[in-house]
């Protein structure tokens, strides 16, 4: 629930949504499922805590020195349509990182890439016309395709916003601080060719399990040598910014869990290839990791290795943040230290208006 995000909403925004949701959102009885969470998240109270230290409750206050398109687009991408809330990484109590907005978050099996204005590692080489069809539809030729979370979005909410809004989020997201990516040299867009290998090696003894299987599970709908179908139904392997990124999450997800997005009530489609997948099309682990190599190697980034480990991670959802994986003990002490250092800073602020009322009174 991104509500810090949601902090930002106007009034009026927030009276329209309370309107909506209870007058024409039909009632469902059913029972949510019972949370489970281990303690101390288990503690509810702990959340005042972690509000107190990262939480800000505050309006979205436009930008005088900013146009009116801009400020719409502001208010659209920080609050509305929460863009940070993937898009930025996130420290060690899982809050959003301070000067590092938009520059890319894991997401648990995904991972949401920078989006910042930066030309090499964001979305600066993108025209103005490639950002404004990629929020609409989820997909421009020879960049990107969206795909879970991401194509949730697209379908649930981006496709509706009014031509306007879209154009003003273009701006915002165009012009937004330029963050780089560490170790990027070349955009995602940019890596691969088509590839005549998957034809060379057919009637061949090769032992070359990736190729195996994207000859048998993969060639038919990306074609032989990548390119994908001319109606765009099955996007381009090369020139994608799955395959050329600098992390290979999203390839990994796309392959175990599919996608599928409906636009303007067409619908994109490709089957995951997981443990969900029917049995004579589910992928191990190993089956995975090799595809996964050979895509790379042929029309993505060939930098990026994939193990079946990685796989493993993607396939259980992801790597767990550093607050997840820390004892119960250890967290109680770290909730002790900020409740002490809370504590503290209270004592001093106090104090300080105590003397500050001390002085005053020996004055007069």
């Amino acid at each position: 629930m991104p509500y810090t995000s949601y902090a930002g909403l106007s009034d009026a925004d927030v009276g329209a949504l309370y309107a909506y949701f209870m007058q024409d959102v039909a009632p469902v009885d059913v029972a949510p499922p019972k949370t489970a969470l281990p303690f101390p998240f288990s503690v509810r109270g702990s959340m005042a805590i972690w509000n107190m230290l990262f939480l800000k409750d505050q309006r979205f206050q436009p930008d005088p020195t900013r146009s009116t398109q801009m400020n719409r687009g502001a208010y659209l991408v920080e609050s509305l349509e929460h863009c940070g809330a993937c898009h930025t990484p996130r420290n060690s109590l899982m809050a959003e990182k301070q000067g590092a907005a938009l520059s890319g978050g894991s997401l648990g099996s995904w991972y949401a890439p920078n989006v910042t204005s930066d030309r090499i590692g964001g979305i600066g080489g993108w025209t103005d016309e490639e950002l404004y069809q990629y929020l609409r539809t989820g997909h421009v030729a020879g960049k990107a395709q969206a795909a879970g979370p991401m194509a949730e979005a697209v379908q649930n909410s981006l496709q509706y916003l009014t031509d306007e809004d879209t154009k003003a989020m273009v701006a915002y997201l165009k012009h937004s601080p330029s963050v780089a990516t560490p170790g990027v040299d070349r955009p995602r867009y940019a890596y691969g060719n088509a590839s005549t290998t998957e034809v060379s090696l057919r009637g061949t003894n090769s032992a070359d399990k990736g190729w195996e299987i994207f000859s048998g599970s993969c060639a038919a709908c990306h074609q032989e040598n990548g390119t994908g179908t001319e109606n765009r139904a099955y996007p381009s392997l090369f020139h994608n910014s799955t395959t050329g990124s600098e992390r290979p999450d999203n390839l990994i997800a796309t392959i175990l869990f599919g996608l599928s997005r409906t636009v303007d009530g067409k619908t994109t489609y490709m089957p995951g290839f997981g443990s969900q997948a029917s049995f004579t099309e589910r992928l191990s682990d190993e089956d995975i990791s090799a595809v996964s190599n050979y895509v790379l190697a042929q029309y993505g980034n060939p930098s990026i290795k994939v193990t079946a480990a990685d796989v493993a991670t993607i396939r259980q959802g992801g790597p767990a943040p550093l607050l997840a994986n820390l004892t119960p003990a250890v967290l109680i002490a770290l909730v002790a230290l900020v409740v002490v250092i809370v504590g503290i800073g209270l004592w001093m602020v106090m104090r300080r208006r105590h003397d500050a009322v001390s002085a005053g009174v020996r004055a007069g």
